[in-house]
């Protein structure tokens, strides 16, 4: 199943069990907060009640056979076989509730309801803590919530007590708890169908840059890495999509290096192997003998010392930039570092004429840093050695250091290199006009990077080619 599928039926359970866990949860809520309401209208209205109803007067005006006198119109206590009216004219309106009004010695003086209504009422009234708050009681049909209030009626200690039955089936509540569940569950159900959709629309937008951004990398598996584009989004996925862009650029460069590579190797290799074969034939077949034969045989030594310095070079090139466990680091001094360096190439220094100056490190300024000490030394030879080639007659040396690294400077007063051949000069068989092997810079960029530095060249404003390497601070 792909993504978008996993994440769209995802999200739409979860919203099914947010749903299912809200009836749940609010159900019996809505149940318990409609009775508590019920219950104080219940006692406003058996206040009310209480206030607007002129009790005492009829109290005081009761027949012995338990009639009670009204404006208009007469109430029964139950068990009279008179119909009882179903409201008294003083009483106020109290919608849905049943209501009545007891006088001492069980005597009803008002209720809104039938005679039966009425007894049945009294009847679960008396089964209450009365003057309690009162509870759900089981009618004959129906469960009721009942309510009580009990006054004293005038100023008198000695006043009648009259109480005050109010109540309201609990079917209505349920009827009016399952209307507003099922609003609820209509909001909560619309609510859910947009939050889905809006998920469908996010769920595109982020699984839709996910799809391309496999179709490129497929492209990266087949090495096709010039046709790989850029995916255009945004986050962690538009960071994703410009590293595997980033990769594929580096990619395309590394392969087009190995093609020049194998194909300099080639040249590299046959020139030397063309003059040997040749000189090899000619003095094996006669052609040529005496002086011109010993001419060849020194130029078949000459070509397999540079073969062998070629390949020597190449598997150099190869272990620095595969293996791990060539390298031993360890502190360095740089002045020691520059001292021995120049030892070690006075020699050619002395038979091409040339002057060395050095600037940049005090009598008490050492910096150190962390390098194999032998092989950074090889890459400053390559470095100085490629100076000599060029220079008319200064090199320059130049180190520094800072709260951020150490910089070693090497410069020549020569020509300068030549622009086409600056963005490649550390590749593999990158040589300029009088160079030898074309491996030197290449092996020197590796040693610095293998040490944890950074290798740069550019020309100088006033003539001359520059290589600057600098590497971390030794902390």
């Amino acid at each position: 199943m792909k993504m978008i599928y996993r994440l769209n039926f995802s999200f739409a359970l979860l919203l099914l069990c947010i749903l299912a866990i809200t009836a749940v949860l609010i159900y019996p809520l809505l149940l318990d907060n409609l009775v508590e309401n019920q219950r104080k209208e219940l006692r406003d209205q058996a206040n009310l009640l209480m206030n607007l109803s002129p009790v005492a007067p009829l109290i005081s005006t009761l027949e012995p056979e338990g009639q009670v006198q009204g404006k208009s119109s007469g109430v029964q206590v139950p068990g009279q076989k008179t119909d009882v009216p179903k409201s008294v004219n003083t009483a106020p309106s109290v919608g849905i509730t049943n209501a009545l009004l007891i006088a001492p010695g069980e005597k009803v003086v008002y209720t809104n309801l039938s005679s039966e209504a009425t007894a049945e009422l009294m009847e679960l009234s008396k089964k209450l803590d009365i003057p309690s708050a009162g509870g759900l009681s089981q009618g004959k049909e129906d469960k009721y919530i009942i309510e009580t209030l009990t006054n004293k009626q005038g100023v008198d200690p000695d006043g009648q007590d009259v109480t005050a039955v109010v109540a309201t089936p609990l079917s209505k509540i349920k009827a009016m708890q399952l209307a507003l569940f099922k609003r609820l569950m209509i909001i909560l159900s619309i609510g859910g169908i947009v939050a889905f959709l809006l998920s469908i629309l996010i769920t595109r937008r982020l699984v839709k840059p996910l799809g391309n951004l496999r179709k490129e990398l497929n492209k990266v598996e087949k090495r096709r890495f010039s046709e790989v584009q850029l995916v255009e989004t945004g986050g962690e996925v538009g960071e994703v999509a410009k590293a595997v862009y980033d990769l594929a650029g580096e990619l395309e460069k590394y392969q087009h290096t190995q093609k020049q590579f194998f194909q300099n190797a080639s040249h590299e290799l046959k020139t030397p192997l063309m003059s040997i074969q040749g000189y090899a034939e000619g003095i094996k077949d006669g052609i040529f003998t005496g002086e011109q034969a010993s001419k060849g045989l020194n130029v078949i030594v000459k070509e397999c010392e540079r073969l062998k310095k070629i390949v020597t070079e190449m598997i150099l090139l190869a272990k620095l930039e595969s293996e791990e466990g060539i390298f031993h680091m360890d502190r360095v001094p740089v002045r020691e570092l520059i001292a021995e360096t120049l030892e070690r190439i006075n020699p050619l220094l002395v038979k091409s004429g040339l002057h060395i100056e050095i600037h940049g490190l005090d009598n008490d300024q050492d910096p150190l840093i962390y390098a194999d000490r032998e092989k950074l030394l090889q890459a400053l030879i390559n470095i100085l050695g490629n100076a000599t080639r060029y220079a008319k007659a200064t090199i320059r040396i130049q180190a520094s250091a800072d709260a951020e690294g150490v910089d070693i400077g090497i410069s020549d007063d020569g020509e300068g290199i030549p622009e086409p051949l600056l963005s490649q000069l550390f590749q593999r068989f990158a040589k300029g006009k009088n160079g030898e092997t074309g491996l030197g810079l290449a092996i020197s960029r590796a040693i610095v990077e293998r040490c944890r530095g950074r290798i740069s060249a550019h020309n100088e404003p006033g003539g001359g080619a520059a290589f600057v390497m600098r590497f971390p601070t030794l902390i």
